[in-house]
C-alpha cells in the first residue's frame, strides 16, 4: 500500500549580527539536540466573501512574521540582505502521512543582542559560525543553509551603480 504524501512550505530568516569575533548567528533551541533558525508555516490570508481558494501570504512575509513572533525582534530591527535565498527540502513522517517539506530562508542582519523567544522554544543563542555549524550538523539541510549564509556574508557581491545598470540595459 502506498503511503499518502502531503506538501508543506515554511519560511524563515537566518539572523546574524556582526561582532569583533565575526558574525554570530541566532539559533533557537527546541530541546534535545535540536537547534534551528526562526521559521514557520506560510499562512492563508484572511479574505472577505466566499472565496473558496485561500490566498497565501508570501514566503517573505511569513518569514518576517514568524521571526518576529519567535524572537521578539521587530521588522525594523532587521536589515535584509538582497540576493540571498536558500532552501531546505526534506521528507518526514507525520502519523501515517509522508510529508515533503520545503523551507525558504532569507538572510538579515540585526544590531539587537536581546531576543524574547516564544513559548515554543526553550532557549536561544548567538553563535560564531563554527559553533553554529557544529550545532546544526545533525541536519544536513540546515548545515548547507548556514554555509551559504556565511559565504554570502564573507564574500559580498558588488552592487552595480545605477549608471552601470542603465548602461547594461
Amino acid at each position: 500500500m502506498q503511503q499518502a504524501v502531503s506538501h508543506e512550505v515554511s519560511a524563515g530568516i537566518v539572523v546574524y549580527r556582526r561582532t569583533n569575533e565575526g558574525p554570530k548567528f541566532l539559533l533557537l533551541y527546541h530541546g534535545g539536540r535540536y537547534w534551528n533558525f526562526p521559521k514557520g508555516h506560510i499562512e492563508p490570508l484572511k479574505t472577505e466573501g466566499g472565496n473558496t481558494t485561500p490566498l497565501m501570504e508570501t514566503s517573505f512575509r511569513a518569514a518576517v512574521r514568524e521571526t518576529c513572533e519567535e524572537t521578539g525582534l521587530k521588522e525594523s530591527d532587521l536589515r535584509f540582505r538582497r540576493g540571498f535565498k536558500a532552501y531546505e527540502r526534506y521528507l518526514f513522517n507525520k502519523g501515517k502521512t509522508r510529508v515533503s517539506k520545503t523551507v525558504i530562508f532569507y538572510l538579515a542582519e540585526t544590531r539587537e543582542r536581546q531576543v524574547k523567544i516564544s513559548e515554543e522554544h526553550e532557549g536561544f543563542g548567538w553563535f560564531k559560525y563554527r559553533d553554529a555549524l557544529r550545532l546544526l550538523n545533525s541536519y544536513r539541510e540546515n548545515e548547507a543553509v548556514i554555509k551559504r549564509a556565511h559565504n554570502f556574508i564573507s564574500h559580498p557581491r558588488p552592487v552595480p551603480s545605477s549608471s552601470e545598470t542603465q548602461r547594461s540595459s
